[in-house]
């Protein structure tokens, strides 16, 4: 009896682990098979080195091992239980893949190459689970290999500089979760980062700035903190850390910015600008009309001078050369730069760009390196052998592909980590937009290319630009779990992502994530407004929350939600104005994330039908019903409330269903010039009844407030059925203002009728 006791424990806590292991990988595995057994790591367990080449790994391994509590050796032989590390790529015939056989008294990593091996290590980690100085590791056999051979995330270290310690943490993160590639950024206007011997100057003084802004940039006046801020890696400092991520299978890719985004290294040599300066490192956030010289040769020179240096420290095959978000306006007016466009018989500055990032490519492949930029490399013609770093959307990628160049999807609409992952207020400052968790997991690359065409895609990027990232704690919290997510996407097949999966095996993440100071908080499983809907009189809330086995509670009476609050179980109809609030409990009755507090008012154009003259720019079309259901837009304007026309006038009409009466309609307006968001030219409110004979009741013709202008037509008592809003758009921004030539955002929000 005792003894049939003993073996039903033993059978439940091995089910137990097997089924914590088994949910516990990220990225999920291509094939996970659990078996009966538990491997016992302990210290008379033995690394076995029986090849060479894999000494490295095997004292990768040995590492980690020890840091989880357990002394082990690496050995040639073995009496007891062992480790075996092997290559062998007729076994595991796909790059990057492994096969890892655990049983009761052995563990087996045989992998395709040296980069499968340090995979299978990291998958062993994940499995592992420590306790009283040995690991238990559940017999299994796992098949894994990568679906994007490029999988990479970057880090912008000039707008904020980061520690040697915090990029070898993170390159420790990038290999738990089987990325294979770190592009640093490592120059932009606000800093240059990286030691350049023949140039002292780029340390002395493009590595420098008088002060950093405060806050968003979209707030004006521009404030800021008035203290020298800035740094830079010595060679010495890169090439150990090159050495380092190599160590764990991961290639540094380095950006040197060009032809734009050059102000820090203008400050540091201003002859290489179109006006000869003075130049100074810029202290806030934006694009720059100062940029290299396109007609100067001694921009050539340095910037060959500079990459000579840059590929001795980098070995990796490509280098990033940036190309993105290059103002033409200093070369319009520079007579060096026209002079080259007539030599050369250049149509325009775009082909004077394109000419220019060429001229570096044919650099570079002279010296057996190819170049990555950004899609904006595809204006004014794509240079021979160019990467494609698609960012703005994936069109770019798509062009490029169609032109069988090598594409990087790296769309900011669903993998730029410096925007917000919650809109709840609490959220510190980051840059815009809203990119949760849950829109990582959903993104499928390229789902529109042509199948002939796939191959071109060759990878994956995630994005952690630095303007908001003000500390190292800031960065963790923006770049994780989200890049986990992603890596996901670039490692597993389409057919084994399921969301729901996902999240289990993420909360199984804790332990390894806390050795890296990330507290992997459960904001994810909040409660989150998945829809607006409406009918005339009425607003429909729908709710959710991924907690598992939890329930959402909530009030409309301005309470805090509590365990004994209104249970959601289906949407919430409000027919009065009132504020949501709404909390998810887990099933322990803890809370989980933070209060969901939604404001909504309810008034006569609630649910009302909404026709518009012009289409919304994609990027901000919630659809015309945004402008009648019940939510106003907040200032972060990321919350799918505000309409966006971008050059276009926004007109709309808004039917009441029948002859009302009414006496004031009242909207709010963005006007946020450092985002190009500019409020209207005129604003003219326009009413009619049955007949639809329109008569303008309000204009109004300035809007002085920088952030949201609210707008309250006071129009008398009339009978209308019909409004008519329409806004004149800026247009093309003007010299002088942030953006100058390219189209205004006219933004709009909730209008209220009473």
């Amino acid at each position: 009896m005792l003894k049939r006791h003993w073996l039903l424990l033993f059978t439940i806590c091995w089910w137990q682990l097997t089924i914590q292991a088994q949910s516990s990988i990220i990225p999920r595995p291509v094939a996970y098979r659990p078996d009966a057994g538990v491997f016992v790591l302990d210290a008379d367990t033995r690394l076995l080195l029986t090849e060479p080449a894999l000494a490295g790994a095997a004292q990768l391994l040995q590492r980690y091992v020890q840091e989880a509590g357990v002394p082990v050796a690496v050995a040639a032989s073995s009496g007891g239980n062992a480790i075996s590390l092997k290559v062998d790529s007729n076994r595991v015939p796909d790059l990057e893949g492994y096969l890892l056989q655990v049983t009761s008294t052995a563990i087996t990593l045989t992998g395709h190459d040296l980069a499968g091996v340090l995979h299978g290590i990291q998958s062993l980690r994940q499995l592992w689970q420590p306790g009283n100085a040995r690991l238990r590791i559940p017999a299994c056999e796992m098949t894994d290999h990568p679906r994007f051979g490029y999988r990479s995330m970057a880090l912008d270290v000039s707008r904020h500089f980061f520690s040697i310690d915090f990029l070898q943490q993170y390159i420790d993160l990038l290999a738990l979760y089987k990325f294979n590639t770190f592009h640093w950024h490592l120059t932009d206007d606000q800093g240059w980062r990286i030691e350049i011997k023949k140039y002292p100057r780029l340390q002395s003084v493009a590595a420098w700035r008088s002060a950093t802004l405060i806050g968003h940039k979209k707030e004006t006046p521009h404030r800021f903190d008035g203290k020298r801020y800035g740094g830079y890696y010595t060679q010495q400092e890169v090439k150990q850390l090159v050495r380092y991520a190599a160590q764990r299978g991961i290639t540094i890719i380095p950006e040197i910015e060009m032809p734009g985004h050059a102000l820090a290294a203008l400050a540091a040599y201003p002859q290489l600008g179109c006006t000869g300066g003075p130049y100074a490192a810029a202290r806030f956030w934006g694009v720059f009309d100062d940029v290299f010289c396109a007609g100067n040769d001694s921009v050539f020179t340095f910037l060959q001078d500079v990459l000579d240096e840059v590929m001795y420290l980098f070995p990796s095959t490509r280098i990033h050369i940036g190309g993105d978000e290059c103002p033409k306006t200093r070369w319009q007016q520079c007579a060096r730069c026209q002079q080259r466009m007539k030599a050369l018989s250049l149509k325009d500055e775009h082909a004077l760009q394109s000419w220019f990032v060429q001229r570096i490519e044919q650099y570079l492949n002279s010296r057996d390196r190819q170049i990555i930029g950004w899609d904006e490399i595809l204006e004014g013609g794509l240079a021979p052998n160019a990467t494609v770093m698609s960012w703005r959307g994936e069109e770019g990628g798509l062009q490029a592909a169609q032109q069988r160049h090598p594409v990087i999807m790296t769309p900011e609409t669903h993998v730029y980590f410096d925007y917000y992952q919650s809109r709840r207020n609490r959220e510190p400052v980051a840059a815009g937009h809203y990119t949760p968790l849950q829109k990582v997991y959903s993104y499928r690359p390229a789902a529109t290319l042509a199948d002939s065409l796939q191959r071109y895609i060759i990878g994956l990027e995630g994005q952690a630009w630095s303007e908001y990232l003000v500390s190292e704690q800031q960065a963790r919290y923006m770049i994780f779990p989200r890049a986990m997510a992603l890596a996901e996407v670039a490692w597993s097949p389409d057919s084994l992502r399921q969301y729901d999966h996902f999240l289990s095996r993420l909360r199984g993440q804790t332990r390894l994530l806390q050795q890296y100071g990330i507290t992997a908080d459960n904001r994810f499983d909040e409660v989150v407004l998945d829809k607006v809907t409406t009918r005339p009189g009425a607003v429909l809330l729908t709710l959710s929350s991924t907690a598992p086995e939890g329930a959402i509670r909530y009030t409309l009476d301005g309470s805090m939600p509590g365990l004994n609050s209104l249970h959601y179980t289906q949407p919430v109809v409000l027919t009065r104005s009132a504020t949501l609030k709404a909390q998810a409990f887990d099933r322990l009755g803890r809370a989980v994330g933070s209060v969901l507090e939604q404001p909504v008012t309810v008034h006569k154009a609630t649910g009302a039908a909404v026709q518009l003259t012009n289409k919304p720019l994609a990027r901000w079309d919630p659809g015309s019903e945004a402008l009648v259901n019940g939510i106003q837009g907040t200032h972060r304007y990321n919350d799918a409330q505000w309409l966006g026309f971008s050059g276009s006038d926004g007109e709309a009409i808004i039917d009441l269903g029948s002859e009302q009466s009414i006496g004031q309609v009242r909207m709010n307006w963005l006007n946020y010039h450092w985002q190009r968001i500019w409020a209207p030219v005129v604003l003219e409110i326009a009413v009619a009844d049955e007949g639809k004979s329109f008569k303008t009741v309000f204009t109004q013709t300035h809007f002085g407030i920088n952030g949201i202008n609210p707008v309250k037509a006071v129009i008398g008592t009339l009978p209308v059925r019909y409004i008519r809003i329409k806004a004149i758009n800026k247009g093309l921004l003007p010299p002088g203002e942030y953006g100058a030539g390219s189209q205004a955002l006219l933004m709009i929000d909730e209008v209220i009728v009473e």
